[in-house]
């Protein structure tokens, strides 16, 4: 065998090893964050999260506002009295799975309602139309 040969051999074996060892280190990361949101969120909140994809959580501050949290990464939409105010986009630096996108959302909501307005972008609505619950 050549010298270029064993080469790519080595290379095409070394790039398996990593994707292998990728997607081990992603799965991982993935079970201990779903983990983290079944222990963080209420089992009514929990259900929701699974049977619509998002869950609200209610503003400390303001009785008629509701933070609503996608299951997945994206923007968490602002809506008060039933209607859409804005879309707020705050995301993390780095890669996150989302059943931690989830529980940072929630917890920054719960804990400092205040900043966490502060640090997200805010995007007004074309149409503050009804929600649909």
């Amino acid at each position: 065998m050549n010298v270029g040969a064993l080469v790519c051999v080595l290379l095409g074996i070394s790039v398996c090893v990593s994707l292998l060892l990728f997607w081990w280190l992603n799965s991982s990361a993935d079970r201990r964050a779903r983990q983290l949101l079944r222990a963080v969120l209420s089992q009514e909140q929990y259900h929701q999260l699974i049977k619509r994809g998002y869950i609200d959580i209610p503003s400390p501050s303001n009785p008629i506002r509701v933070y609503r949290v996608p299951q997945a990464h994206g923007r968490v939409q602002l809506i008060e009295n039933e209607r859409l105010q804005a879309s707020l986009c705050l995301q993390p630096f780095d890669w996150v799975p989302d059943a931690d996108f989830v529980v940072i959302h929630k917890l920054m909501i719960e804990a400092d309602e205040e900043t966490y307005l502060q640090k997200a972008n805010r995007i007004a609505p074309i149409n503050a139309s009804r929600i649909i619950w």
